[in-house]
């Protein structure tokens, strides 16, 4: 039998989660960017980008979980140890970013990654009528994309 419990091909299926758990590292080093951004940001909008940055990383830890949880869903196994995350991502890392426009140009580079991996998996997993992480790929594009969109509006 080449379906999965879903009703999915079990060789796209098994290229989705593979994916899926690049997606899953990148947001991970994302995530930690965030946190560092929100404790290190200094200057006249601290107190706009500190709440900015606990929003977006509060955000994050919601799709790291959707995103994992999508792979069990898949019956394949998250990610789940830094090393594997270091290993699998592409997104930038920030480190002791605390000026305002440098965190904000971080913040917009990572997610024109995502964006990337993200786009990568919604057409495989259309390819492979999986509406569930087409769906759930859909939703992150739009909301990044306009994430992005205000951020570039924030730095002029």
């Amino acid at each position: 039998m080449n379906k999965t419990i879903l009703g999915l091909d079990k060789h796209q299926t098994a290229n989705l989660v593979n994916e899926l758990n690049g997606l899953l590292a990148n947001f991970q080093i994302y995530y930690q960017n965030l946190r560092g951004l929100h404790w290190n940001i200094k200057g006249k909008n601290f107190f706009e980008l500190h709440t900015k940055f606990e929003e977006f990383y509060t955000d994050s830890q919601v799709k790291i979980d959707d995103i994992a949880e999508r792979i069990l869903t898949l019956q394949g196994k998250p990610l789940h140890t830094f090393l594997d995350y270091i290993d699998n991502a592409s997104v930038p890392v920030g480190k002791n970013i605390s000026n305002d426009v440098q965190g904000i140009e971080l913040v917009v580079n990572s997610l024109s990654e995502l964006l990337k991996i993200e786009r990568v998996i919604l057409e495989l997993s259309d390819q492979a009528d999986d509406e569930g992480t087409n769906s759930m790929m859909s939703d992150f594009i739009s909301e990044q994309e306009k994430t992005i969109w205000m951020l570039n509006s924030w730095l002029g």
